[in-house]
């Protein structure tokens, strides 16, 4: 007897600056076709909504085309499109969103639109199989620093802790920035890393023995680009090599000590860690051996997966087709501010 295939689930992601399609079945990943638009936001230093939503225009239709190539299956066989409906810029946002909705009327499939941070946790799925449950999740990007207690990945995720200013990778940027490193910093600034000193240059670590779950990185990166001009001033060369090692060593010395102690005051030996900063080499380290000697069984998606991507929000919509969740009304709509909590609009 031939066991029947689970549906076949295309996501579409354009929450910030990638036009991501990703095509899933069950927790197999088929297909993950992204197009960036980085480039184009390099010369002004950060993400220009209105580039990124032309951007997302340009580059919807031949992005999901890849995918299904890649897969080796047409519009036709696809069973249900997951959206991306926030949090995120509100026009990148709605190119996706209305795309989604097109694709959903045209082919007569149920349309799933959600929470970007949520298909953040469940692209892990694709790599490592289910997500245990309870599991506490890590997210670092260029727009978010958050702790979040995964009960159920398709329908209770709750906050634990988020950043109360710049997120950890909007702080990479603007020191990479300082440092004349390209955008975006995360590369260049790991890269740079490797060969500096982490023990090289005292920079502070906020909220780091406070007993919430929260993060503050923008007095760090002002501590970085004072130390920096105040070298410059005095006519001395810039260690770059060590004051990226520095900064980097800080970021990921709060990043896993809180995630450790939200761990711990929740009971958890599960932690997942996703978002575009998972994929840097030292937060990975560190997290490893942290986890390690507390206990925690640590789960981190291969880089390609950490960024935005098409596969996360295809991932997150197999989940909601696998436990019959409710699809979406066709008039559902963008929200930039989309809480966690709402895992399905």
């Amino acid at each position: 007897m031939t066991t029947p295939l689970a549906p076949l689930v295309l996501g579409i992601e354009t929450s910030c600056d990638e036009t991501g399609a990703g095509l899933v079945r069950g927790h197999e990943l088929l297909a993950d076709s992204v197009a960036s638009s980085v480039a184009e936001h390099a010369r002004f230093g950060g993400v220009v909504p209105e580039v990124a939503s032309r951007a997302h225009l340009e580059a919807m239709v031949p992005a999901v085309d890849r995918a299904l190539a890649t897969a080796g299956v047409t519009l036709a066989d696809v069973d249900a499109i997951a959206v991306t409906a926030g949090p995120g810029l509100t026009g990148a946002l709605l190119v996706g969103v209305s795309a989604a909705k097109a694709y959903a009327l045209a082919l007569g499939k149920p349309l799933y639109a959600v929470n970007h941070l949520a298909a953040h946790i469940a692209v892990d799925q694709l790599e490592h199989g289910a997500l245990p449950e309870p599991a506490i999740a890590l997210l670092v990007s260029g727009g978010h620093s958050s702790l979040l207690l995964a009960r159920d990945i398709a329908g209770d995720v709750q906050p634990l802790g988020a950043t109360i200013d710049d997120a950890a990778g909007e702080a990479y940027d603007k020191v990479a920035r300082v440092l004349g490193l390209p955008f975006p910093g995360g590369p260049p600034i790991d890269q740079e890393a490797r060969g500096g000193d982490p023990a090289a240059i005292a920079f502070p670590r906020a909220k780091y023995r406070d007993q919430t779950l929260d993060f503050s990185f923008s007095g760090l990166k002002t501590a970085v680009a004072r130390w920096v001009e105040d070298r410059r001033a005095a006519g001395a060369s810039v260690p770059v090599a060590d004051v990226a090692a520095s900064f980097q060593e800080a970021v990921a010395d709060v990043l896993t000590r809180k995630a450790v102690q939200a761990c711990r005051a929740n009971g958890v030996d599960h932690l997942v860690i996703g978002g575009g900063v998972a994929a840097n080499s030292r937060l990975r380290a560190l997290a490893a051996e942290r986890c390690e000697a507390a206990g925690i069984r640590l789960r981190v998606p291969r880089p390609g997966l950490c960024t935005d991507n098409g596969a996360m929000v295809a991932a997150l919509g197999a989940e909601l087709v696998a436990r019959d969740a409710k699809p979406s009304l066709l008039d559902v709509g963008a929200d930039s501010a989309l809480p966690v909590t709402s895992v399905l609009v």
